[in-house]
C-alpha cells in the first residue's frame, strides 16, 4: 500500500509541477527549483543543478513544487521580492502569461487523467457491455427496488441521454442523483435516483443498486480451500435455493448470500440430474469461493476513437462527481470526516495487493481530484493565484505585494490545518474508532 501511494503521488506531483515548469520556461521565466516532494528544513534526498534550475527529490512525500523566480509562493522569499524586478522573473511578465503558468499544472493533471482512463479502457477493459445487450433487463437489488426499479427493467437513458455503456448507469454521478429512463414491458418510465443513495454506498451497504445480473448461472470453477470447496460444491453445479429462498438468477444468489455473512446455510444444488442439499459457510465478505462465467450478454470492443471518447467521459465524470461531493460537504449533506481521505485512507483505497488495473484507475481518479483541488480559489493553491491574476486582468492594476504575501500565509495555514485534519481523521477512523 505504501509503495503504491508513493508511486501514484510521484507520478501525479511530477506531472503537475512539470506543467508549471514547461509553461514558465516557454515564457522565458527562470525556474530556480524543481522538486518532487518537499525538501523541508533544506534536507534533500537527491539533487543536481543544470542551468539556472536545481532539480531534486525531497524527503517529505506530501507533494512537490517549482520555485519560480519573482513569484510569491510557499518559499516566502521576501528578500528576492525586495529587489528590482528582472526581465526573467514571473512578476515582470504580462498577466495573461502568468495566468497560463498558474493553470498549467491543473491542465496537465486533467490531461493525465484522460490519458490514464483511456489507457485503462484500451489496455485492460478492451470491451464494454452495451445497455441494449441486456436482453433480460436488469436485476434490481434492494437499493434499486426501494426507489422504483424492478427486475427486468431495460435502461434507455441517463439524464435524457442515450445510455450506451451499462457501466455508466452505476457510476458515482448517477448514485449522487440522476434520472434514469427505463422500458418496463413496453412502457417508458423515468426513475429518479435520489442524492441520498450515494450516502448509502459510503456506509458500506454494498453495491446493491441495479446490475446486469438477471441471468441463470452455473459454477464455472471452485477456488481450492475455500468454503465452497470444503462444502463439496463442484464445477457446473447450479444453485437453485438458499435456505428456503428460490434462486433463479445470479442477482438473486448474490443478494441472498449476502444475508448470511459469517453463517452456514443450506443450499439446494442441481448436479447433472441429481438434486443435492449442501451446507455452505458464508465468509465475512458474503462470499463462498466460487467463480461464475462472464456475463452471457454480447460485449462490444472499444476502438481507439471510442476509447479516447470514453476515457475523456470517465475523467470528466469523476471530476464532476468530486465537485458535487464538495458541494454536499459545504451544504451539510455529507460528513467531512467521512469524505476526506488522508494518506492512510488513500493507501487503503489502493489496497494491499498490487493490481495494475486498479492502481491506474485510482491514480487517474486522484489526478482529476488533484486538478480540482488545486484550482479552488484558496490562497497558496493555484486557484488563489489565478483569482489574483484575473483581478489584475480586469482592473489592469497589480494586486499589492503585501496582500499577496498575507494571502499566501493565510492559505498555507488553511492547507496545513486541512492536512492535519486529514491525518488525524485517518488515524481516528482506522485505528481508534
Amino acid at each position: 500500500m505504501i509503495a503504491q501511494l508513493i508511486l501514484g503521488l510521484s507520478i501525479l506531483v511530477f506531472i503537475h509541477e512539470l506543467g508549471h515548469y514547461l509553461a514558465a520556461r516557454a515564457f522565458k521565466i527562470r525556474v530556480e527549483k524543481f522538486y518532487l516532494f518537499f525538501d523541508a528544513w533544506n534536507f534533500k534526498l537527491f539533487k543536481f543543478k543544470k542551468g539556472d534550475t536545481e532539480y531534486g527529490i525531497g524527503w517529505l512525500p506530501f507533494g512537490g513544487y517549482v520555485k519560480i523566480a519573482g513569484m510569491v509562493d510557499e518559499s516566502m522569499d521576501k528578500e528576492q521580492m525586495k529587489q528590482p524586478p528582472q526581465p526573467w522573473e514571473f512578476r515582470s511578465k504580462p498577466a495573461w502569461q502568468r495566468l497560463i503558468v498558474m493553470v498549467a499544472g491543473v491542465v496537465m493533471n486533467l490531461i493525465l487523467g484522460v490519458i490514464i482512463f483511456t489507457g485503462v479502457i484500451l489496455h485492460y477493459e478492451k470491451e464494454y457491455l452495451p445497455s441494449s445487450s441486456i436482453t433480460n433487463g436488469i436485476y434490481a437489488y434492494p437499493a434499486g427496488r426501494a426507489i422504483g426499479f424492478e427486475t427486468g427493467d431495460k435502461v434507455l437513458k441517463i439524464n435524457g441521454k442515450h445510455a450506451e455503456r451499462f457501466k455508466d448507469v452505476t457510476s458515482v454521478n448517477v448514485l449522487m442523483g440522476a434520472t434514469i429512463t427505463i422500458d418496463r414491458n413496453g412502457v417508458t418510465k423515468d426513475i429518479v435516483v435520489p442524492d441520498t443513495l450515494y450516502r448509502m454506498y459510503n456506509k458500506k451497504i454494498r453495491d446493491f443498486f441495479i446490475d446486469s445480473h438477471n441471468f441463470d448461472f452455473a459454477i464455472d470453477s471452485i477456488l481450492p480451500g475455500k468454503n465452497a470447496d470444503k462444502a463439496g460444491l463442484k464445477k457446473n453445479d447450479r444453485i437453485f435455493s438458499i435456505d428456503t429462498v428460490k434462486i433463479k438468477t445470479f442477482g438473486a444468489f448474490r443478494e441472498h448470500i449476502w444475508n448470511y455473512k459469517n453463517k452456514s446455510v443450506a443450499m439446494g444444488v442441481l448436479r447433472n440430474k441429481d438434486t443435492l442439499r449442501l451446507t455452505v459457510k458464508i465468509d465475512s465478505n458474503g462470499e463462498i469461493g466460487i467463480v461464475i462465467p462472464k456475463t452471457p450478454y454480447t460485449l462490444k470492443a472499444y476502438t481507439i476513437g471510442s476509447g479516447i471518447k470514453y476515457g475523456m467521459k470517465d475523467a470528466i465524470g469523476n471530476l464532476w462527481a468530486n465537485m458535487r461531493g464538495l458541494g454536499k460537504i459545504f451544504r451539510g449533506k455529507e460528513s467531512a470526516s467521512e469524505s476526506i481521505q488522508g494518506p492512510i485512507g488513500i493507501m487503503k483505497i489502493y489496497g494491499d495487493v498490487w493490481d495494475w488495473h486498479r492502481f491506474w484507475i485510482i491514480t487517474g481518479l486522484i489526478s482529476v481530484v488533484l486538478a480540482f483541488m488545486n484550482i479552488l480559489p484558496i490562497p497558496a493553491l493555484d486557484g488563489g493565484h489565478v483569482i489574483f491574476t484575473t483581478v489584475e486582468l480586469i482592473t489592469r492594476r497589480p494586486v499589492p505585494q503585501k496582500v499577496l504575501e498575507r494571502a499566501q500565509v493565510v492559505g498555507m495555514i488553511l492547507l496545513i490545518a486541512l492536512m492535519v485534519f486529514a491525518v488525524f481523521n485517518d488515524v481516528w477512523k482506522n485505528f481508534i474508532r
